[in-house]
């Protein structure tokens, strides 16, 4: 077990009506042979509350089709109180309540996770032409400091993870939670990143794609919606990391994470 790290992301999409129970069981189960860490999104939360409090939301989509919110201060503000103090709490509690002894963090904690602001955006307008736009509160990960996420292991503690950066000036960021995952796993090496979300997994051409290589992941990212290619494209920096294997799989089956680790379910990607 002490070199079997695995790391777990649970989406927004999973966590809308509480945590699945199924989910719960199978964490303490996977937890008995990895050292795991779990990390949650939570992004239509972080909508609805922003919206109840006046703050209405922008999204805006890059040039290679990807699309995320984009965080001015105000914004930062209630993300950070939703992702940090809301999500992660209900999470821990929830976890704890079934037996695990979870902790929750965010990437700011410990300096988890570094990260630097991006100055300029460059986003599709209406008309789909390329335009620079200020970079606001999101951040791009530079690097990784996985010693608090060990540290709580060895203790026997499971870390639970918001998707909160900082950067070089202290200030908090948003970072995509799958990539923000996709880089723990690097800095872990872990085994195996599990993304868990309410679809089966890729599916492509109206069938569900059991396996994909490295290569022919990054080769289908033009062909892929958008919330999709986040975690595919996550995969890829997975594996481009050292990562032994990426499965993106459905999170409310009935085992979810041993179905996935005997790659009986979800989307397997390899290396090669």
């Amino acid at each position: 077990m002490a070199d079997r790290f695995l790391v777990v992301k649970v989406g927004g999409s999973l966590l809308k009506s509480g945590f699945p129970p199924t989910l719960l069981k199978d964490l303490k189960s996977a937890a008995l042979n990895h050292r795991l860490t779990l990390v949650h999104g939570g992004a239509a939360l972080v909508t609805e509350t922003a919206q109840k409090m006046g703050k209405e939301q922008k999204f805006i989509v890059s040039p290679d089709g990807m699309k995320s919110r984009y965080t001015d201060r105000e914004t930062m503000e209630v993300y950070t109180m939703v992702m940090a103090g809301k999500i992660n709490k209900q999470v821990v509690a929830f976890l704890q309540s079934g037996g695990v002894n979870a902790i929750g963090l965010s990437g700011a904690d410990g300096q988890l996770l570094r990260a630097s602001r991006k100055k300029k955006l460059i986003i599709l307008d209406e008309r789909g032409r390329k335009v620079a736009i200020e970079g606001g509160y999101t951040g791009k990960i530079e690097e990784v400091n996985p010693q608090p996420l060990r540290c709580l292991m060895d203790l026997g503690y499971m870390p639970v993870v918001a998707p909160i950066a900082v950067d070089d000036e202290f200030q908090l960021l948003n970072v995509d939670s799958d990539r923000a995952a996709a880089y723990i796993a690097k800095a872990l090496k872990a085994d195996c990143l599990i993304l868990c979300t309410d679809v089966e997994g890729l599916i492509l051409n109206g069938a569900l794609v059991k396996r994909l290589k490295l290569e022919e992941a990054r080769e289908n990212l033009p062909k892929i919606g958008h919330g999709m290619r986040k975690k595919i494209y996550a995969a890829v920096e997975a594996l481009e990391g050292g990562v032994r294997e990426v499965v993106v799989t459905k999170g409310a089956l009935e085992t979810p994470l041993t179905s996935a680790l005997n790659h009986e379910a979800g989307t397997l990607i390899v290396p090669q």
